[in-house]
Parts: C-alpha cells; structure tokens; sequence
C-alpha cells in the first residue's frame, strides 16, 4: 500500500512549500522508495497554460503535455523524474469531470454535492495515480494558504483520506511562517498558532510543522510551537534561509524528518544514501568563477515568471565551475530608449526567453542585434528564436521581415502561424506541447552541445519558422541545425562564424537538472565565461532567484 503525505501551507503564500514537499519526497527517494508528487491547484482555470506568469508564475510544460503550475518543475529537478500532467490537479478539472459525469447519468436519483462528490473525485485521482504507477510513497502539495474559501474542499478531502487509509499510512504537513520583529528580534510563533488552529477546525491536525525562517528556532520555540499546535517536539522542523534550494532535503534530514516519517510509516532499516546528492550539490556550491548574465523579457518584475530559466542557468553554471549572476531586463525600455542598450555592455551573455505578443518585441530585437553585432553570447528561447531570425531577416536585406504574431497582414512574416492553428479557436491546450523528437545536424554547434544526432525537447508554441525563407537564410550564413517532423519544422538556428549564437524552438529549461545540465544553457554558460573571463569577487549571486524559493 502506498504511503501518502499532505503538505499544507499556512500564514501567507510564497513560503517555499513547493520545495519542501519536493525535499520530502527526496528525503524518501534516497531510502529507495519509489516516490512521486501531486500539486493541487485550487483555482478554476481548467490548467495553468491560459495564465499570466505575472498572475500564478510560470507556465511548466510536462513530457506528455500538459501546462501545469511550476512547483511540478520544482518536483522534476528534485526527484530526477519526469512527472505526468495528471499530477497537476485543479479545480477546473475536478469539477467538469463530476459534471460531466452528472451530464452523463451516473448520479441519477442523488442530489450531486461538495461533499461526497467532489470529494470523492479527488481521492479517487490521487489513489489512481498510486495505483496505476506503482509507487510507494506520494507527496500531496495543497495549493493555497489555509483559510483560503477555495482549498476547503481539499483539505476536507485529505481529512477523509486519512480516516480511510488510516494514520499510519497517511501524514500531514504543515508549512507555515515564523516572522521575526526587527525590533526585538523575536520569532513570534502567533501566526504559527493561529494557521494550525485553522487547519484543526476544518478537521486536519498536522503530524509535522516545517516553519520557514531566516535563522534555526530556537529550542524554546520549537517547544512552544509543539505545545500549542499539539504535535511532537521532535516533529518541527526548521526550513531556514539557505544558499541553494538544493540543500534542503539534507537540512531537513539532518533534523530527523527521515527518521520521523520512518517511524511513522514503519519503514525502519533503510540506511538513506545522500553520498551522489551531496557531490553534486557540493561541486554546486564552491566555484572558481563567475558570469554575468542578462535576460531580456517581459516579465522581468518576478523571478517566478522564468524560475526553469533560472534553474537551467545555475545547473549550467555549476557544471562550469561558475557561479551564474542574473539581472532582469525589461525590454520595453529599449523601444523608448535606444541608448539604453549600452547596458548589455556590462554583461557575459544575453538570453530572450520564451514569451507571447508585441509588447517588448522590438526591444527584444534590439537586444538580440547587439548581441549578435557585438559578438555577444546569445541564447534564444522559443519566442526567442522568433524574434533572432526576425533580426537576421532585416540584417540581411529583408527589412520589414516581421512575425505573423504581430501582423497577420505582413509582406515578409517569417515565422507564420503553424497550418494546423489555422482553424484552432480555443486557447487552452491547443498549442504543440510536450515533447518531440528533433533531428541534429552533424558538424554543428548543436550536435557538439547534445553529443549525438537526435534528442526529445519539450515545446509550447503555435508559431514557427516559416519555410518559405529557408533556402534565403541558409544561403546568408544562417544554419538550421535541428529540426522534426521529416524537416518540416525548424527546431535549432545558429550563426557559425560568432562566437555563440544559437536559438531553439523548444524549451530546454524543463529538462534540465543539477548535475545534468541542459546542453543549450550549458554551452551557452561555457561561451558567456570564454567572452569575458572573470576570477571570483564575490560568493554572494548578485541576482533575484531567491524570491522563487
């Protein structure tokens, strides 16, 4: 029988609950268990694909094609494994499957409820999921805070869940929040309290209290905590600032979370091995070197909007022996400011990542000239190699060359709308998505990156380079050097006579892992550190990715 293990998240919302349940279900991978993990999504949108990254981050694309919440991207990097969309649950799913189910007969004669019915729904996905893949441990992230109207059903759900597999089968944990006051530098346990109170009225009472906080509780904080949110002493945790995400599974274990969930699951006598996680997250921390890099979008205001970018950048820069500095760079200043691109003078390498529509498209251009004109490292992802070959186009003489994204009317669109989107009209799931074979030149930058002629990358997009100007671009220096489905679509671009410039179709980032780096970011990071090498003047990354954590 499976075990399973709720993790639930009080006070406020960005406290890094997705890591920790990433952290738990690692802490149980290295006692050789077969582990997987579920995001619960609380909000009514059918998946996350139609999604500002603005409003709920970034959108997370799964081998099989699903546009699901980013934690399952946070789940992938942990546990090595590639996890299914049918792990990202939402409300919009659970609820047009009762519907459609009511639509369909099976209740005749019931009045249909929250209560057993959508309850019912939900256990009986996360139970088909242990079943049909056969594993022995599933961590169960609910999305949302306590409190919060939209999760009440969930956390009704994992009530019942437990009262029927039984306590030993089942644990809840509790993330929350430990402030601490400037004033008096106190760690004030009140919001602790008050969330876990929550939580017990519904009917939850958490086995584990994981608080996140700058600094380790202290002793008589954590038997505070344990005292008035009626759990063990030895079942609170401390998930403090740290210098990599990576290092919290072995924090946690350190503290006995390993030897409590053993305990509780009955699952003693497994010796955990830390031995290739520790190497690899040890070569991570300690570099000789760093880069510093610029990337060029349109969400640059939240980490969260490119947090595999991030992620593929500092797996990259840790299999250099690099510490990878990032700076955001809104493009749109670049449209009302020329001059303004001076700035990326101060950088190793730029990269335009993946994104929709005009706004900043132009800046983004703009960027993308400089580098390629300066010799600059350039990396161009999905809408990023769009907008590269808009930018070779008009260097070559095609001067309004454009994208039909922008201007359905345009004389020189060479990236078009793919024929098969010509008559699509719904904008959810209807995209290429997941991931697809592509074919790699021999003798090119690309096959020297992957190292062999054919790999499978993840994609998300309806637009493409449009056929029409390949033999042109080919014949200017330009090479396709990937492509899929018999050569039909172009996949990889690259500019051999610069130094690095290269562009793919797919989103690379979402396969990407520490200690197994993408091969585009990783080349990328290699080409940045030849452009303009550095020794080490600081440990501290001088950049935004801890607001993702």
């Amino acid at each position: 029988m499976a075990k399973f293990v709720f993790v639930t998240g009080g006070v406020m919302s960005g406290i890094g609950k997705g890591v920790i349940a990433a952290s738990i279900g690692k802490i149980g991978q290295v006692r050789g268990l077969r582990v997987t993990s579920v995001k619960i999504d609380p909000y009514l949108n059918y998946d996350a694909g139609t999604m500002n990254p603005y409003i709920h981050g970034e959108v997370f694309v799964t081998e099989d094609g699903g546009e699901t919440d980013m934690d399952i991207g946070t789940y992938e990097r942990f546990l090595d494994i590639n996890v299914p969309k049918s792990h990202n649950i939402t409300t919009g799913q659970v609820y047009s499957s009762v519907i459609e189910r009511e639509r369909r007969g099976d209740f005749l004669g019931k009045c249909v409820q929250i209560i057993p019915h959508i309850t019912d729904e939900i256990k009986d996905r996360l139970r088909t999921i242990a079943r049909d893949e056969a594993v022995d441990l599933v961590i169960v992230e609910v999305g949302g805070t306590v409190g919060d109207i939209e999760s009440l059903p969930y956390l009704e759900a994992a009530r019942e869940f437990r009262l029927e597999e039984g306590a030993a089968n089942v644990v809840n944990v509790h993330v929350t929040l430990v402030p601490v006051l400037d004033v008096v530098g106190e760690q004030k346990t009140k919001p602790t309290q008050h969330s876990v109170q929550e939580l017990r009225r519904i009917g939850v009472q958490p086995d584990i209290i994981v608080a996140r906080t700058k600094a380790p509780l202290k002793p008589e904080v954590s038997r505070k905590i344990a005292l008035f949110c009626n759990v063990e002493e030895s079942a609170v945790f401390t998930s403090q600032d740290m210098q990599s995400i990576y290092q919290s599974p072995t924090l946690l274990d350190e503290q006995g979370m390993g030897d409590y969930l053993a305990r509780r699951f009955q699952l003693n006598g497994r010796i955990p091995r830390w031995d290739e996680w520790r190497r690899t997250l040890e070569e991570s921390l300690h570099s000789e070197s760093e880069v510093n890099i610029a990337i060029c979008g349109k969400y640059a205001g939240l980490a969260d909007s490119y947090v595999s970018v991030n992620e593929a950048l500092k797996h990259a820069g840790a299999a250099s022996n690099a510490h990878v500095n990032l700076e955001w760079i809104e493009t749109d200043r670049f449209e009302k400011e020329p001059e303004r691109l001076n700035v990326l003078s101060r950088f190793d390498g730029v990269l335009v990542p993946g994104g929709f529509g005009s706004r900043g498209a132009e800046g983004k251009i703009k960027a993308i000239q400089y580098a390629r004109s300066h010799d600059l490292p350039f990396l161009g992802i999905c809408f990023g190699l769009h907008l590269a070959l808009v930018e070779y186009a008009r260097h070559i003489g095609i001067h309004d060359a454009t994208s039909s994204e922008f201007d359905s009317e345009a004389k020189n669109p060479v990236i078009y709308l793919m024929p098969e989107q010509n008559n699509v009209a719904a904008k959810g799931g209807t995209m290429r998505l997941g991931a697809h074979e592509i074919m790699i030149k021999d003798k090119t930058m690309a096959y020297d990156l992957y190292g062999r002629g054919k790999a499978w990358e993840r994609h998300r997009h309806r637009y493409e380079v449009n056929p029409k100007y390949i033999a042109e671009f080919e014949a200017k220096g330009l090479v396709f050097s990937g492509s899929s489905d018999d050569n039909r679509r172009m996949e990889i671009l690259e500019l051999p006579a610069s130094r690095f410039h290269l562009a793919t179709q797919y989103h690379a980032e979402f396969k990407s892992r520490l200690g197994r780096p993408s091969p585009p970011y990783f080349g990328f990071v290699k080409a940045a550190l030849k452009a303009k090498p550095r020794t080490l003047q600081s440990k501290h990354i001088i950049s935004k990715i801890g607001a993702s954590n």
